[in-house]
């Protein structure tokens, strides 16, 4: 028994048809992981599990359906029920995800799973699917670009006031040595001379996810 002979016997004859599936998957998610998400976030943690997750749940579903055809049980309910507990991991048992990479997590999923089922489509068609995600993608990170947000404790809350608000920009670029665009004045503590801000500002790094995460500690007690 030659090589080909071999391969033939022990691979099905879809196998060919869906390693090419896989390889659009994957240049696809990478150009979007790599040159769009990445470009603008600098999250390496997120990169890591953007591609592996395609990467696993593109097999998934590939060899799910693959198996019901096998047992003659293809029907919409079990697919139905096993891309329900797909999309379910979506929700981690750990801290917020922010509402970008989590978008970006969704895109990532729908397509591995677009790429996993499209047997009856043809090369062209799965290749405009995917060529048509990553262009709103593009127009979407061009055209709607999201501006950053810290949360502020400020403790001049003499500026706070509306007439103030110019006075107030011009101390937050200072203090933070950032280019504030907007602020906006949230709960106010008068017996700690304290006020929280949203403030926005321009910056090219999204750094949301290191802020939350670096939150100061609430602290009620009062200084006897």
């Amino acid at each position: 028994m030659n090589i080909i002979q071999f391969v033939n016997s022990s691979f099905p004859s879809g196998f060919p048809g869906m390693l090419l599936h896989f390889v659009i998957l994957m240049m696809t998610v990478w150009f979007i992981v790599d040159r769009m998400y990445f470009r603008r976030s600098h999250r390496r943690d997120f990169y890591f599990s953007f591609i592996l997750m395609s990467v696993a749940i593109f097999f998934l579903v590939y060899f799910m359906i693959f198996v019901l055809e096998d047992m003659k049980a293809k029907t919409s309910i079990g697919i139905g029920i096993g891309l329900f507990g797909i999309f379910s991991i979506m929700r981690y048992r750990t801290d917020a995800m922010p509402v970008r990479e989590m978008t970006y997590l969704f895109l990532v999923i729908s397509l591995s799973v677009i790429n996993a089922i499209a047997d009856s489509t043809t090369i062209l068609e799965l290749l405009a699917v995917n060529l048509l995600v990553v262009g709103c993608i593009w127009i979407c990170e061009s055209r709607l670009q999201q501006q950053p947000v810290k949360l502020v404790q400020y403790d001049r809350i003499d500026l706070i006031t509306p007439s103030n608000r110019e006075l107030l920009v011009d101390d937050l670029r200072q203090r933070l040595g950032i280019d504030v665009l907007h602020v906006d004045v949230g709960a106010v503590d008068f017996l700690r001379d304290m006020a929280m801000l949203r403030v926005s500002y321009h910056n090219p790094v999204n750094d949301e996810e290191l802020e939350r995460k670096m939150k100061l500690p609430a602290n009620d007690s009062v200084d006897e």
